[in-house]
């Protein structure tokens, strides 16, 4: 199974293998202060991809095409991760505030539909 939480929320005992997926630290966040058991940067989105989306060069559906193209050159990464999912919990921390639309979740539904 797979969730995405926000790092700012408190972790709790069904979260799980918790993996941060930002590609930088979360502002304000002391790395004390969160519990992840693994910092993927490289399953993040691309520095460029991230700042059209922020500056709303393109909108989310955009945003997510490219990004699902960047995560097929993830290669491991992303394997592993969903092969992880298969077998516990995983919860994917990201520090956006747009619970709704968010690298996260593409990410979530790009790990699901991985073969393997």
């Amino acid at each position: 199974m797979i969730r995405c939480k926000r790092v700012y929320d408190e972790a709790a005992q069904d979260d799980g293998y918790r993996v941060l997926v930002d590609r930088l630290w979360p502002r304000g966040m002391k790395k004390a202060d969160l519990h992840c058991d693994e910092w993927a940067r490289m399953l993040a989105p691309s520095t460029e991809l991230r700042k059209a989306f922020h500056s709303e060069t393109i909108d989310f559906i955009g945003f997510s095409k490219c990004y699902r193209e960047e995560l097929k050159q993830a290669g491991d990464a992303a394997q592993t991760l969903a092969k992880r999912a298969r077998k516990e919990t995983i919860t994917l921390l990201y520090g956006a505030k747009n619970t709704e639309q968010n690298h996260a979740l593409v990410l979530a539904d790009f790990l699901r539909h991985l073969e393997g």
